[in-house]
C-alpha cells in the first residue's frame, strides 16, 4: 500500500517533459448560469477599473490575530495575483481577451516583486502572498511561453523547498521553523502548478508535505495544526481547513486515502452553518469549490448551486464583493469560485 502511495506522489510531482499550456477556454457547465455570468462580468469590470497604473491592486496587507486582520491598504501581491486569476478564469491571458492587458500588467508587476532569493513579497507581505503568486506565475509559464516567467517560478519554488519545516509544512515566514495547514495548502497548490509548468519539485518535499497534511486529519475533518499529542482533545476542525486539507491531498496525488472521504462528508455537513462573514468565508470557499469540483457527483451537485446563489446575493450594485481583507480580494475570490465550472484555471482542471 505504501509503495502505491509513494508511486502516486512521484508521478504527480516529477517534472513534466514539456510544460503544457493550460486551457484558455473550457467547457462551461449549465451550473454557470446567466445570472452568474452577468455577475462575473460586472465583477471583472469593477476590477479592471480599479487596477493601479503600475499593474497592481490594493488590498489590506498585514496579519491576522484571533480572527482580526491587522494591517493597512497597500499594493498587494496576493490581491494582484488573485485578480489576474479571476480574469484568466474568464478566458483572458496576456495578449488575448478583453482583459488581456490587465493580466499582462499584473504579471509584470508580480515579476518585479520576485527577489533574488525567490521570495515574492512587497510591503511586508508573507508566505500566503508568495504561494498564491507562485501559483499564478506557474500557470503563466504555459500561457506565455516566456523564459523569464519560468525562471521566476524556479526561484520561487527553490525558496519553498528550503522553507519547508521538519514536520513537512510551511508557516507565515520563509523559514523552516513552524507550520500550519492554512499556509501549507496554498504552498502545495503552488508546487503542483510549478510541476505542471515543468519545474522540478524534490520527491522528499512531496512526501514530507503529505505526512504533514495527514497529521492534520481528524475524524471530523482537518485542523489548522497537528494535535501534537493532544489526541481527541486537540484543536477543532474548521470548514476552511477541512476544505484545504482535502484539496492538499488531491494536489499531492492522493484521492483514495482514508482521510479524504470522512473529510468530504464533514465538509457537506459544515456547509449548513458556514455563512458570509464567518470563518474566512471567501478563503474557505476558494478551497471548498476545488474540493467539491474534484470530488464531482453528488458532492458538487449539493455544493455549487447553493454557494453560487449565496455569493450572487452578496454582490454590491457596482459589481464588487466585500470582505475585511479588501474589496479586490473579495471580488477576485467571488469571481474565481463562481467560474469553477468553466475549468479554465489549473485549480479546476482534473
Amino acid at each position: 500500500m505504501r509503495s502505491a502511495v509513494v508511486a502516486a506522489l512521484v508521478l504527480a510531482f516529477l517534472p513534466a517533459p514539456e510544460a503544457q499550456e493550460p486551457a484558455a477556454r473550457g467547457p462551461v457547465s449549465a451550473d454557470f448560469n446567466g445570472r452568474a455570468r452577468d455577475a462575473v462580468e460586472r465583477g471583472l469590470a469593477f476590477l479592471a477599473a480599479r487596477q493601479n497604473p503600475n499593474g497592481s491592486w490594493y488590498d489590506r496587507v498585514g496579519y491576522s490575530f484571533q480572527g482580526v486582520l491587522y494591517g493597512e491598504d497597500a499594493e498587494s501581491v496576493y490581491g494582484t495575483a488573485l485578480a489576474c486569476m479571476a480574469f484568466v478564469a474568464a478566458g483572458n491571458v496576456p495578449g488575448r481577451g478583453r482583459y488581456g492587458g490587465q493580466v499582462a500588467r499584473g504579471l509584470q508587476w508580480l515579476l518585479a516583486r520576485v527577489r533574488e532569493d525567490g521570495y515574492v513579497t512587497h510591503a511586508g507581505s508573507r508566505m500566503y502572498d508568495h504561494a498564491i503568486a507562485t501559483l499564478f506565475l506557474a500557470d503563466m509559464v504555459g500561457m506565455t511561453r516566456r523564459e523569464d516567467v519560468k525562471r521566476a517560478v524556479k526561484r520561487a519554488v527553490y525558496l519553498l523547498v528550503n522553507a519547508q519545516n521538519p514536520e513537512g509544512g510551511w508557516r507565515h515566514q520563509p523559514i523552516p521553523v513552524d507550520a500550519d495547514l492554512s499556509v501549507s495548502a496554498l504552498v502545495i497548490q503552488a508546487l503542483r502548478a510549478a510541476r505542471n509548468a515543468g519545474v522540478a519539485v524534490p520527491e522528499s518535499t512531496v512526501l514530507q508535505a503529505r505526512r504533514y497534511v495527514t497529521r492534520c486529519a481528524t475524524e471530523e475533518g482537518f485542523v489548522y495544526q497537528p494535535p501534537r499529542g493532544w489526541g481527541r482533545r486537540g484543536p477543532r476542525t474548521t470548514f476552511a481547513m477541512t476544505a484545504g486539507g482535502i484539496v492538499s491531498m488531491f494536489n499531492l496525488g492522493v484521492h483514495d486515502a482514508p482521510e479524504v472521504r470522512p473529510a468530504l462528508e464533514a465538509l457537506s455537513r459544515r456547509l449548513r452553518w458556514d455563512r458570509p462573514g464567518r470563518n474566512h468565508y471567501f478563503y474557505a470557499h476558494y478551497f471548498a469549490s476545488q474540493a467539491a469540483h474534484a470530488a464531482g457527483g453528488e458532492v458538487w451537485a449539493s455544493y455549487y448551486p447553493r454557494v453560487r446563489d449565496e455569493i450572487l446575493e452578496m454582490q454590491q450594485p457596482d459589481g464588487r464583493w466585500e470582505d475585511e481583507v479588501g474589496i479586490h480580494y473579495a471580488t477576485s475570490m467571488a469571481c474565481i469560485v463562481l467560474q469553477a465550472p468553466c475549468e479554465r484555471l489549473s485549480l479546476f482542471q482534473k
